[in-house]
Order: structure tokens, then C-alpha cells, then sequence
């Protein structure tokens, strides 16, 4: 080969060799920056379906308790209030959940507990007045007291 060739040759290779590397650091940054949102993606996600199996396992119970024969006429009563209540918690969560979320916020997940009410926003961070806010419609849609109420984000 001639030297004129040669020194073609391997500039070609120099420079693709600075591509490949600037596609790699390039392409690194891409696939970091989506990993993140996929992962808080898969929060609000993952709490929703797991909340969703959980309840749906809780209703196939009480159904089972109101439809076996053995039953008692107390134990049908007592599931078919539980199934009631949880219910009414369901449509309370996705009411106010619903709520938040029209204040701005991209998503939101809550939890009603007999004690507490658990209020996850995305978010990277909330102001004063933004929890101000969200714990002012917790408050009017659930008549919770505001000692009981937790808001936090969660990106």
C-alpha cells in the first residue's frame, strides 16, 4: 500500500473512532435521563396496580363470605359493610387523587388509612402553599383533621 493510503486509512479510523465515542457519551446521557423517569413512572404505576390487586383480592373475599351458604347472617352483615367501606375509600382516593391532580400536579397517589391520610405528589419538591393546598382539598373531600394528614413528593 502506499503511504498516501495509509495515512487516508487511518484518519478515517481516528475519526470514527471520536464519533463512537461521543455517540457513546451521548447516548449514556439519554438512556440515564429516562431510567429516571421510568422509575418514578413506576411508583405512582406500581403503587396504583398493587393497590388495584390488593382491593380486588379483598372483594373476592367478602363475596365469598356473602355468597357461602355456612355463613353466618353476622359474618354476611360484617363483610357486606367492609365491602361498603371499601368501596367508599376506593371512590374517596379517586376523588380527591383526581383533585390534586387538577391543581397541576402530574400525578398523585393517596392512602386512607382509619387513622391517616398518606398524600404522594410528583413532584421534586412541594412549597408551603402547595401543601397548603392539597391538604385544604383532603380535609373538604374526607373531613380529616389536618394533624392527620401527610403530604410528601416523590420524584
Amino acid at each position: 500500500m502506499k503511504k498516501r493510503t495509509k495515512i487516508i486509512i487511518l484518519t478515517l479510523m481516528v475519526v470514527l473512532l471520536g464519533v463512537t465515542g461521543y455517540l457513546n457519551i451521548a447516548l449514556n446521557n439519554s438512556i440515564k435521563e429516562t431510567n429516571t423517569n421510568v422509575a418514578t413512572t413506576s411508583y405512582f404505576t406500581s403503587y396504583r396496580n398493587d393497590r388495584s390487586s390488593t382491593r380486588d383480592q379483598e372483594i373476592l373475599y367478602y363475596d365469598a363470605i356473602i355468597d357461602s351458604e355456612s355463613s353466618t347472617e353476622t359474618a354476611i352483615a360484617a363483610a357486606e359493610s367492609a365491602k361498603l367501606k371499601l368501596i367508599e375509600t376506593m371512590d374517596k382516593e379517586l376523588a380527591v387523587e383526581g383533585l390534586v391532580k387538577a391543581q397541576g400536579f402530574s400525578d398523585c397517589v393517596i392512602a386512607i388509612s382509619d387513622t391517616k391520610v398518606n398524600v404522594v405528589v410528583k413532584a421534586s419538591s412541594l412549597s408551603d402553599n402547595e401543601v397548603a393546598k392539597i391538604s385544604t382539598i383532603v380535609m373538604e373531600q374526607l373531613g380529616t383533621k389536618l394533624r392527620n394528614i401527610v403530604v410528601f413528593s416523590a420524584e
